[in-house]
């Protein structure tokens, strides 16, 4: 393999979190222009009718504000979350989404509703901190860590008041069970670690 196809194939993990924002981006716009609002499939609490909102509502944004104030965060986490390869960021993705979600749905008051990527800021960012922190091949990795500890340092402050100083009509349950999501995620994507001979 040579140079050229090794650094395309590492800039293609990247391609995920990307089209996952561009995602947000071409919804969002489709919510502006068409008639009605997209925001009611977002998650409502306590309503059965209201689940598939864990998958529509961290797509969702109630303003352009919310959506931009969410892009540069879920990019830089995610981009670091796709270091592992773009399987993992969606694995990591669904998990952060589902434990989220179901966090959400139970713990906010019933017919809540909730919408926003917020959910998966929160789980990328308790997800790359549990990697650097714990042991295994990509934690090792100086570059990376150099990297997610910036990271820790410019968000961490952002996360701690998201889940216990959230102003009003923020969902700090969405951001609580997001980065629940997140370290599950972390845990659970360990590898084993061989034994010396």
């Amino acid at each position: 393999m040579t140079i050229a196809s090794e650094r395309r194939g590492g800039f293609s993990r990247f391609v995920a979190p990307v089209c996952l924002l561009a995602v947000m981006w071409v919804i969002h716009a489709a919510d502006a222009v068409l008639p009605g609002s997209f925001t009611g499939f977002g998650l409502r609490s306590w309503d059965p009718a209201g689940l598939p909102g864990l998958i529509a509502g961290p797509l969702l944004h109630g303003g352009w504000s919310h959506l931009i104030a969410n892009t540069l965060p879920l990019l830089v986490l995610g981009c670091l979350v796709a270091v592992e390869g773009a399987r993992r960021f969606w694995l990591v993705t669904a998990l952060v989404a589902l434990v989220g979600g179901v966090g959400t749905w139970l713990f906010n008051p019933p017919g809540t509703l909730t919408v926003g990527a917020s959910v998966l800021v929160f789980g990328y960012f308790a997800y790359v901190v549990l990697r650097v922190l714990s042991p295994g091949r990509v934690s090792h990795r100086i570059a990376y860590a150099l990297i997610a500890l910036i990271v820790i340092v410019l968000y961490g402050g952002s996360m701690l008041t998201g889940i216990f100083d959230a102003g009003a009509g923020v969902s700090w349950q969405a951001h609580l069970f997001g980065a629940l999501g997140g370290a599950l995620a972390a845990l659970t994507g360990r590898r084993p670690q061989r034994s010396r001979q």
